[in-house]
């Protein structure tokens, strides 16, 4: 959800020292146009020189408080959908103290780029393009950020679409048609085009009102802290923290970089890759001896950053004869790198690539895996959509055994390892969360709020061994509950989240990259027993 705030009113802005902070604190009420407590309202406060943004939610009574602010001056805002504030700038704070500022929301439109892909599927008008869209175009970004957030006639569309189908010409030549352009570029002329055919206001499309979805209280007990990308349009994947504090960014898509983010100050440093072309990095960790390993889903390439050199090396894979530079001739997806050093990247197919040697060792009975990770005894385990499977390679024979979850054709996309071994993935298409006990060789499935329309994607196994994950098109971050099967969803400071990967630090925090929002970031808890860090 875009920020474009009014703050309308400001009933207390009073400065005074807090005796014991670790930090400074803006803390007030948010109230809404006929003064009644708003709760589930996000308020941001960003340092205006490190361009670090701090999120928390009000409560029932609309009190919020963002805590542990370094020193600095800030910009505070509020975001509660159809409803408006002007932001407060040059709020300086000292080590230790506190603003106290009460936000007053005016009504106004509910723009729709503040939507979810699940209301734009429910209020769209019904036309054969927009199905496409879902299924193509909404593979890499959804359509807040880069169709409801702007207005063009129709050649500037089909300019846009064609723009698309270059830059992701490994991706799509193989299954977006000429006929499937021209029927999106009228489609999107349709709906942002100089003469929208939507209202001006989502609330007034049929079915808003019923496309709102509720949170419980328990909800506004999460924070985000998050980092702007240093460059427009970058597609931030994912955020991967290595053992130096430090957090490691691939550039999908055009980028063609990855990014180091020092999380104290909010500096990043871009390490390009030599490819010429969309290399689509769509994947980078650190490895333990400082280097990092990425993948070029375009090309087809692993790639290492020298921490001494901070040079990129490529290492091409091999296309299947006849469908060079497509995926499903070839691709890199996700990197694992395991104990002994060997580099691991799902994509088409499975392969394990060893630094020595340069050379690469397909597993094709893996032909079309999508995730992985490593059990305690380093053996792989991955997500085969291509044959709608889970599975895992022993790491010191190569053997390969699959197995399928109860529920067929669920696309299966992020898969992580607990401690003790169980297995934890996404079920993309069903709405479910899948969990694997190889000991018993058994699933059990747990079905997320919104079912079918959430697309449970990202995968994170927390410090307390909950289950977290993120949902495509209802923008909220979910957490299942191993012991209890209770599932809470909590509300994320923007639409269009698209996130993909969920990293957990030394600290308990779980990160995230948000693409489509161009941002990295993290999230945790502010309850007693579950605050980050403690």
């Amino acid at each position: 959800m875009k920020f474009s705030i009014k703050f309308l009113a400001l009933p207390c802005l009073a400065l005074y020292l807090a005796s014991s902070c670790q930090g400074a604190t803006v803390n007030g009420t948010v109230k809404g146009p006929d003064g009644a407590p708003i709760e589930g309202a996000f308020v941001q406060a960003q340092n205006t020189k490190t361009k670090i943004s701090f999120f928390v939610l009000s409560d029932h009574e609309g009190h919020y408080r963002v805590e542990k602010l370094p020193a600095g001056e800030y910009r505070v805002q509020v975001k509660e959908t159809g409803l408006r504030a002007d932001p407060r700038s040059g709020v300086t704070l000292a080590e230790d103290q506190t603003a106290s500022l009460d936000f007053a929301l005016d009504k106004g439109v509910v723009r729709w780029n503040e939507l979810s892909i699940y209301q734009a599927k429910k209020l769209w008008p019904e036309e054969k393009a927009k199905q496409t869209i879902f299924a193509r175009c909404f593979i890499c970004h959804g359509f807040q950020t880069r169709m409801a957030s702007v207005r063009r006639d129709a050649d500037g569309w089909t300019d846009r679409v064609q723009f698309m189908r270059d830059s992701m010409h490994f991706s799509l030549s193989w299954r977006f048609t000429d006929q499937d352009a021209a029927d999106v570029a009228a489609y999107l002329t349709k709906l942002y085009g100089t003469d929208s055919a939507l209202p001006k206001s989502a609330a007034d499309a049929p079915g808003y009102k019923e496309s709102l979805r509720p949170f419980t209280s328990d909800a506004m007990r999460i924070a985000y802290v998050e980092y702007d990308m240093p460059g427009p349009s970058r597609m931030p994947f994912s955020a991967a923290p290595a053992k130096d504090g430090s957090v490691w960014i691939p550039n999908f898509g055009i980028g063609n970089k990855i990014s180091r983010l020092d999380p104290k100050t909010g500096e990043m440093q871009d390490y390009p890759v030599p490819n010429v072309g969309t290399a689509a990095v769509h994947s980078a960790i650190g490895a333990a001896d400082g280097s990092v390993w990425l993948t070029e889903q375009a090309s087809n390439k692993l790639g290492r950053w020298d921490p001494a050199t901070k040079k990129i090396t490529e290492y091409q894979d091999t296309y299947i004869p006849g469908k060079e530079g497509t995926e499903e001739g070839g691709s890199r997806h996700t990197v694992r790198i395991d104990a002994k050093g060997m580099v691991w990247s799902s994509g088409y197919p499975l392969t394990r690539f060893d630094p020595e040697t340069g050379k690469y060792t397909d597993i094709p009975e893996a032909a079309h895996t999508y995730s992985l990770d490593f059990d305690k005894d380093g053996n792989v385990w991955f997500t085969n959509p291509g044959t709608g499977q889970i599975g895992v390679v022993d790491a010191k024979t190569l053997k390969v055994k699959q197995w399928t979850p109860p529920t067929p054709n669920t696309y299966q996309r992020r898969i992580a390892v607990d401690t003790d071994g169980t297995v934890w993935f996404g079920e993309f298409r069903a709405g479910k969360i899948g969990r694997f006990d190889p000991k018993t060789e058994t699933f059990k499935e747990y079905d997320v709020p919104g079912g079918a329309d959430a697309f449970p994607y990202a995968i994170g196994i927390g410090a307390d061994h909950g289950i977290w994950y993120s949902s495509y098109y209802l923008d909220v971050i979910g957490r299942l509950d191993p012991q209890t099967g209770k599932i809470i969803e909590y509300p994320f400071p923007h639409s269009e989240n698209t996130i993909r990967e969920f990293f957990p630090d030394a600290e308990g925090r779980m990160w995230y990259g948000s693409p489509s929002n161009n941002k990295v970031g993290y999230f945790y808890l502010t309850g007693a027993s579950e605050r980050a860090g403690k």
